[in-house]
């Protein structure tokens, strides 16, 4: 802080970095500020927001690293992230609480917007700032100026500044405000984070957001979930890329966990895990990401990987054994800078028709696998997996005794075939054969795509 006391700037890192106003503010009275300072390595930006503490009787030590959430789930305390788009080098922010305990900012000479509200305005109140992330520096402007009309808008205008409000989506305060809010549901879970485990060219800005440290072709950038997905559970990531050119992502899961790896063990091509004796599933986002996007993925109960892109389903990705629990990871590529998990959220109605399922269902698969698949054989159809559409294997039914060597898709032939690059040997020659020739064509133990088919000969 100068000492006018008028401009501070954060020293290190991208947060401890709270500040208040030296006297409480008044109903409808400005207060102006100008960012001075922006450093673009980081996520998130200026939070802004009021207090009823008298800042003179708080320990500095007590203070929270982030006002968002931290300091926000204290009583007392208000307050939200300014938008990124709107946290530029340059912009004259002014915010302000009315009578009615709803917080407006402005930029520049912009229209007022409504930012949040629930201030107790019948207790003195002083301005808290964050100067937090992007944001590395401001200056106060002046004093605290009144508003020339005190706002005291007839109700036709509150009611369009409500509306205004309303119209955007509850978003937790530890997934920092920045997202395109009309992509993501209301209300989001926030316990799944990024695990400590990750490629040795990333680094954990905090648990829910990493970023690159380097931009070379060898970079290895990858990056776990700090537990296993659970069913029908869609997780929403946020990615930020340069602003040159687009970016790409790699994403998939594996029953391997994290916490036995090594970052020596994670290679820059997560396509080489396959090879481990894990089981492991990759796949890369087909479109170029832009800095911004929301991607979601979920795995649903039939093993299906689903994505959607800003909103819109890109289907099914891949099919996977989900007997087992499945980390989800992510690998970052090109000019993509950090990646962001915004939260997740469970589908109850999804988990509870699962949990309906009529036994005789789920111990009956393999007959309805097995006729299905020769339907697919006979019809000529090539769908994207025969596997796909059903919630278990047949190679893992949940009823079944032990292996055989019977083919898993014709149960009358030998098994004298293996699948390349999995290695798994689970078919007739036959078989393998017509589910090569499928789009998509993928094991139906591991998933992975078949690349070829080599047939075997017994020695007896």
């Amino acid at each position: 802080m100068d000492i006018s006391q008028r401009t501070v700037k954060r020293q290190a890192s991208f947060c401890n970095a709270i500040t208040f106003s030296n006297r409480p503010t008044a109903v409808y009275e400005q207060v102006r500020l100008k960012i001075t300072k922006k450093q673009c390595c980081w996520s998130g930006a200026l939070r802004l927001g009021f207090t009823s503490k008298d800042p003179s009787r708080i320990n500095p030590d007590t203070l929270p690293k982030y006002a968002c959430p931290d300091l926000v789930s204290q009583s007392g305390f208000w307050a939200k992230a300014l938008p990124e788009e709107l946290s530029n080098e340059g912009n004259v922010i002014s915010f302000w609480v009315d009578k009615k305990g709803r917080v407006f900012y402005r930029i520049n000479d912009s229209s007022p917007m409504l930012f949040f509200s629930g201030v107790r305005v019948s207790e003195p109140v002083w301005a808290l700032i964050d100067v937090y992330g992007l944001t590395r520096g401001i200056q106060l402007l002046g004093e605290c100026s009144p508003a020339v009309t005190h706002l005291e808008e007839d109700d036709e205008e509150q009611e369009r500044l409500q509306r205004l409000s309303s119209s955007s989506c509850h978003v937790p305060q530890n997934s920092q405000n920045s997202q395109q809010c009309s992509l993501l549901p209301s209300h989001l879970d926030t316990d799944l984070h990024f695990h400590s485990v990750h490629g040795v060219h990333v680094t954990v800005l905090d648990k829910h957001t990493v970023a690159r440290l380097d931009h070379r072709g060898d970079e290895r950038t990858l990056v776990f979930t700090s537990r296993p997905m659970r069913c029908s559970e869609t997780v929403f990531v946020k990615v930020k890329a340069g602003v040159t050119r687009p970016g790409s992502l790699s994403y998939g899961v594996t029953s391997c966990d994290p916490a036995t790896l090594k970052p020596s063990d994670l290679p820059s091509n997560p396509e080489s895990l396959v090879d481990r004796k894990e089981f492991w599933a990759v796949c890369r986002v087909a479109v170029p990401l832009h800095s911004g996007d929301i991607l979601g993925f979920v795995v649903n109960a039939e093993g299906e990987v689903m994505m959607s892109h800003n909103g819109i389903s890109a289907g099914m990705q891949l099919c996977v054994d989900n007997s087992r629990p499945l980390w989800m990871f992510y690998s970052l590529h090109g000019a993509i800078t950090q990646l962001r998990i915004l939260g997740t959220l469970t589908s109850l109605k999804l988990l509870l028709t699962q949990s309906h399922t009529p036994t005789h269902r789920r111990c009956g698969l393999t007959n309805v696998c097995d006729s299905h698949i020769s339907n697919v054989f006979s019809s000529g159809t090539t769908p994207s997996s025969p596997f796909s559409s059903h919630p278990e294997s047949p190679t893992f039914p949940s009823c079944s005794g032990s292996w055989s060597d019977e083919c898993t898709i014709c149960y009358e032939n030998v098994v004298d075939t293996v699948l390349y690059a999995c290695g798994h040997m689970c078919l007739c020659y036959t078989c393998g054969l017509k589910l090569k020739k499928m789009a998509n064509a993928c094991c139906p133990i591991c998933r992975r795509t078949i690349k070829d088919i080599i047939k075997t000969y017994r020695s007896t």
